[in-house]
């Protein structure tokens, strides 16, 4: 990828819905906003489906999200698509995320985006992101 933009944000909006719960496992729905600084500058309306395991540190979840606002100067949205699995026994916690935007998403300025976005949670609740990105069709 040819381009990076990092920066942090906030979430504005977590309304969960319980779907279902059987043995100590829940599933729910969650409709989330973020707002975004730094190289992303703009706000943001996902989806999620989560699990939470039996373990309360034991979780996942999928989430489609339209990004809207400035990418390095680029105005538009683009959505993408989240899967993340977390596990944990109260001491080390394992975890993989893998965030992609969505092909052929763009808009505006923003049409051709291709990328990746990696998501830190910090100790103290804090959210950083960076994207790396690039134009144009995959070959």
């Amino acid at each position: 990828m040819g381009h990076r933009a990092t920066g942090s944000f906030e979430i504005t909006r977590w309304d969960a819905t319980t779907e279902e719960e059987d043995g100590g496992v829940t599933i729910a729905s969650v409709l989330v906003g973020k707002e975004f600084r730094g190289g992303l500058t703009g706000t943001s309306a996902a989806r999620l489906l989560t699990v939470t395991g039996q373990v309360p540190t034991s979780a996942a979840y999928v989430a489609v999200e339209r990004m809207t606002g400035s990418l390095d100067g680029r105005t538009g949205s683009f959505v993408v698509q989240h899967s993340a699995t977390m596990e944990g026994d109260g001491g080390e916690q394992h975890s993989t995320m893998t965030v992609t935007v969505v092909p052929d998403t763009g808009t505006g300025e923003l049409a051709g985006i291709r990328g990746e976005v990696t998501i830190t949670v910090h100790e103290d609740g804090s959210h950083t992101y960076a994207i790396e990105y690039d134009f144009g069709q995959l070959r």
